[in-house]
């Protein structure tokens, strides 16, 4: 007999004890007190794992230590807010949605689960900052990973937005999201929404609320802030611009790319720079001037808010097969973006495969695996051979931005070539007539 994954550890099942009960463990003359976690099938039934209250766990060989209750799960319920601060009906009126990821999620200690804080409640009791910024309204859209976005999230978010722009009182928009495709969504925001009168702001945390170096409390502050106080009408992206928390960046959604796995300043405005920043958690300070104003006249606000599902991201590499290349026709696909090496190139003898593509009507489009930089096809013979053939050159866009909005252009187009002419029109500031180099760290 063992225990399963996500139970407790057999000798703790025999004491009685269960998942989320409060723990102490005895070793070596020290006392250790914690949230007993589910058991994992790596450590098996020879360890306990805590939760710390400072957030961080920590695992121990049962067999050196004497474990004891400090008190049942059951008996502490999930906590409520007995003191709150009075909602000023004075400041800006900023919804706040939330799609799910670590920014929109806490601990609660005394059971060790996690669940959505994205009330508004739950803001301003964790936030109390929030109180002086806004009057905060939520929508709680989905609660996912974001690595499980599709486009049809994009448009229920586009939507939503758009209704939320349409009521005349609301000042701004925040819009909660996991990290890892932040990025995409923002794009896609940028071409779905136009004409907009008020920010739009997307906001992420690399940290969750539960450890000491969070930065889910200090990037929300600052969206809350841009939603409410910037003068610019953007789709943009905030987070911190530095390890530090002595300022955060606002990047313009088009631009933004996670360049790191786990730094609180993983976001980076690509070929582009910030186009403000917040110092102090309260002002913003305006750093680009091709910004469109805000505005209370919302007669020129549309949404558009279709995506086309079936277009390919192909990353080209030594060695890739004909097979690797041809496979959107098989599969239906509308539409491809090559990631293409340098200046925007693919090896000469995909050549006919990517031709296939454009002669049974697929749009495909050409963006660099280099980032910085734009894509040039008039330099070598190799770009040069691709234009003819009638790949489109993606200027100085970033391939997720690429991707993205060649999904928006075949969905809002009458025809391919419409289609291909807006991939090479500048919608939402994705391209730029002269590139701009800006280093990562």
């Amino acid at each position: 007999m063992h225990s399963e994954e996500g139970d407790v550890p057999l000798p703790l099942k025999k004491l009685g004890l269960e998942v989320y009960d409060r723990v102490r463990v005895f070793k070596g003359g020290s006392v250790y007190e914690g949230i007993l976690m589910p058991r994992t099938e790596v450590l098996g039934d020879e360890y306990v794992l805590i939760k710390m209250d400072n957030g961080y766990n920590v695992g121990f060989k049962i067999s050196e230590t004497r474990i004891e209750l400090a008190f049942k799960h059951r008996n502490n319920p999930l906590p409520h807010h007995d003191s709150l601060p009075a909602i000023k009906r004075t400041l800006p009126k900023v919804s706040v949605i939330g799609t799910g990821g670590t920014i929109a999620s806490r601990v609660e200690y005394r059971t060790g689960a996690v669940y959505p804080s994205l009330s508004a409640e739950d803001l301003y009791a964790s936030i109390p900052e929030l109180g002086d910024i806004a009057a905060i309204s939520t929508r709680n859209l989905f609660t996912i990973f974001s690595e499980d976005m599709r486009p049809e999230h994009w448009s229920t978010v586009a939507r939503a937005v758009a209704d939320e722009v349409r009521d005349g009182e609301v000042q701004g928009i925040v819009i909660t999201h996991g990290t890892d495709t932040l990025g995409y969504t923002a794009a896609a925001l940028s071409f779905a929404l136009r004409g907009l009168p008020i920010p739009v702001v997307l906001v992420g945390a690399q940290r969750s609320s539960d450890r000491p170096s969070s930065d889910a409390a200090l990037n929300m502050m600052g969206a809350a802030v841009v939603a409410a106080r910037a003068p610019f009408a953007e789709v943009v992206v905030v987070m911190h611009e530095t390890l530090s928390d002595e300022s955060l960046v606002v990047l313009r959604g088009t631009r933004t790319r996670k360049c790191h796995t786990s730094r609180r300043d993983a976001f980076k405005a690509v070929n582009d720079s910030p186009i403000a920043r917040i110092e102090g958690g309260k002002e913003v300070k305006v750093l680009a001037k091709d910004l469109n104003p805000r505005s209370n006249d919302r007669s020129s606000f549309k949404v558009y808010p279709e995506f086309e599902p079936r277009v390919a991201l192909l990353k080209v590499y030594p060695g890739i097969p004909h097979e690797a290349v041809e496979w959107p026709i098989q599969a239906g696909f509308k539409g491809v973006v090559i990631e293409g090496t340098g200046l925007g190139h693919a090896p000469s003898y995909v050549f006919q495969s990517v031709k296939k593509l454009v002669d049974n009507g697929l749009v495909v489009a050409m963006a660099s695996q280099c980032l910085w930089g734009r894509v040039n096809m008039n330099v070598y013979r190799t770009g040069v051979e691709l234009l003819r053939i009638g790949v489109i050159p993606c200027e100085d866009m970033i391939p997720e931005t690429a991707l993205v909005k060649l999904m928006w252009c075949l969905a809002n187009s009458k025809d391919t070539d419409e289609a291909k002419r807006l991939m090479l029109t500048n919608i939402a500031g994705e391209i730029k007539p002269r590139t701009q180099y800006q280093g990562a760290w």
